[in-house]
């Protein structure tokens, strides 16, 4: 019987790109999962955007006058691409990859960490917060707050389908 590998929430490591985000108001996550593989950050992020799940979040956005394809999500993990549907990066970093969505509102963080016989794949988002009125705290706002639940599943789902196409990937090139 195989072990399952579940993707677990974690603590933003202290050099993640993503860090900044991490206060006033704002949302965090950061999720992990490790793979049995050594992989490149350009491999992962190709992977986790061409993901079938990530594949189904494309067709919305094509609805939304938002449309990628496999070669852009290839471009933009290779570093020769600067925008990908709804996102455009916001730094770029060896081992990491911070995207802004288009409104500034949201970000979506990359990093890879080498693991015990193979990579640590790390995968977060940030959500910045507004301020409602001019004397009122900042906050993400209750339609972002009402989504928080459904996007944790949905971050943890699209982790472990890029690992699984990773893993996929691998076995190909050993066979």
């Amino acid at each position: 019987m195989g072990v399952t590998v579940l993707v677990q929430a974690c603590v933003l490591p202290a050099q993640a790109l993503l860090m900044e985000y991490s206060g006033d108001g704002g949302y965090t996550d950061c999720f992990v999962i490790e793979t049995g593989a050594r992989v490149s950050l350009a491999r992962y992020v190709e992977a986790f955007y061409t993901s079938w799940l990530f594949r189904l979040e494309r067709l919305v956005l094509t609805l939304a006058a938002r449309p990628s394809s496999d070669l852009q999500a290839v471009q933009l993990a290779a570093g020769r691409g600067s925008a990908f549907a709804a996102w455009e990066v916001e730094t770029r970093a060896v081992d990491q990859l911070l995207m802004r969505d288009v409104t500034g509102r949201t970000r979506s963080w990359f990093m890879v960490a080498p693991a015990a016989g193979g990579t640590r794949l790390y995968f977060g988002s940030a959500i910045t917060a507004t301020r409602q009125r001019t004397t009122g705290p900042t906050t993400i706002g209750p339609v972002f707050r009402a989504l928080v639940g459904f996007h944790e599943i949905y971050s943890r789902a699209l982790l472990g389908a890029a690992r699984g196409r990773l893993q996929r990937h691998a076995a190909l090139v050993n066979l």
